[in-house]
């Protein structure tokens, strides 16, 4: 029987696998075919790959640094605001890491102690609470097995079961599909786009230079013209000078996005959230990485006395993470607010100014 069972061998999961791995017997089991080995084929994740500095922050508290496999060119220094709407456009200063996320995930499950159990290409068909614990089902390509854990750890992503078993209906649940097409392109734009389209979504769009590919993304609301309104905001890209090549491959994925405190979960019948199955990611920008390493630290932490009463120690460690958060929250009622955008955008604060030659279209 396992201590702790982690549900989902991603930034959060591998993680937190890592930080207890050597104090408990810990299983950690991912769908993909993760393994520490190189990376795998379907290993890849529908995500834009850019480590931003809350993220760069956690690793340097790690003591962890990247491996220059896991980078991607080129690497990014700013991003451009795209307000399709009003005609604006602003850049910014930020510094990102432009990096491969398939391999950045197998890279982060290599850090984890041989004393942990890692099963990944295995799905958890379920997990039934049983006698000290769970009784958790697992299959693989018609394979099936059963192992026990006393405590069962989610952090598989926006999809999880886990998170509609502990509770009988999640509030303030806000969900995005986020669409990302590889296209072909000799013609890199040397920054991080963000664009803004009423018309599209009501959250945001991107585009995210990738070696000789550029990503274009977009989150959206769930509808079934979902993929015509990427087909259009393509087309508005073409419009605004944007140049794109063959297309090379489409990703989907869910998002949600914790516009409602109710939606921020953290345990509940025995089960422990982390990352964005418990709905841990940034409202205004849904960055995600930075929390799946927070909360697997403030969940190492608590459980580092014992799993008796983790449950009060974990919720208590994460009120920081909930007020940030919070401020999230308020920030993206500006970012969003098309008036308030345009305003803050205009007023060129904190904007930076590029020559000419350096211009995206």
């Amino acid at each position: 029987m396992y201590d702790i069972a982690i549900i989902g061998a991603g930034p959060a999961g591998a993680t937190l696998a890592r930080l207890i791995g050597k104090h408990y017997r810990v299983l950690l089991v991912d769908k993909r075919p993760l393994g520490k080995s190189g990376p795998a084929e379907g290993a890849d994740k529908c995500c834009g790959g850019l480590l931003a500095p809350d993220a760069q922050r956690m690793l340097s508290k790690f003591g962890l640094g990247l491996p220059i496999t896991v980078l991607e060119e080129p690497q990014l220094f700013s991003v451009k605001a795209i307000d399709l709407n009003r005609g604006l456009e602003r850049f910014y200063q930020r510094h990102y890491i432009n990096i491969d996320r398939g391999r950045f995930d197998e890279w982060l499950v290599s850090l984890v102690p041989g004393t942990v159990d890692v099963r990944t290409g295995w799905r958890v068909v379920s997990d039934q609470p049983a006698q000290d614990g769970f009784c958790i089902r697992l299959q693989q390509k018609g394979r099936q097995r059963e192992e026990r854990a006393r405590l069962v750890v989610a952090a598989d992503g926006a999809t999880s079961f886990h998170r509609g078993q502990s509770i009988k209906r999640p509030a303030g649940i806000t969900r995005y599909i986020a669409i990302q097409e590889w296209v072909e392109s000799t013609r890199q734009p040397p920054h991080f786009t963000s664009v803004f389209d009423t018309e599209i979504t009501d959250f945001y769009c991107w585009t995210i230079p990738k070696g000789q590919h550029l990503i274009v993304g977009a989150a959206l609301r769930p509808c079934k013209d979902s993929g015509k309104k990427f087909s259009r905001y393509k087309s508005k890209l073409r419009q605004y000078g944007f140049e794109f090549g063959k297309p090379v491959k489409r990703e989907g994925a869910l998002i949600i996005r914790p516009l409602g405190a109710g939606q921020l979960r953290t345990a509940g019948m025995g089960r422990a959230f982390i990352g964005e199955a418990g709905g841990w990611i940034s409202p205004s920008s849904a960055e995600g990485l930075s929390y799946a390493f927070r909360s697997a630290l403030c969940l190492a932490e608590s459980v580092s006395v014992g799993l008796s009463g983790f449950e009060k120690r974990y919720a208590a460690a994460m009120q920081k993470l909930r007020r940030n958060i919070l401020v999230k929250r308020l920030k993206s009622r500006i970012l969003f607010n098309p008036v308030l955008r345009a305003a803050v955008m205009r007023s060129g604060l904190q904007a930076l100014r590029i020559g000419s030659g350096d211009h995206a279209r």
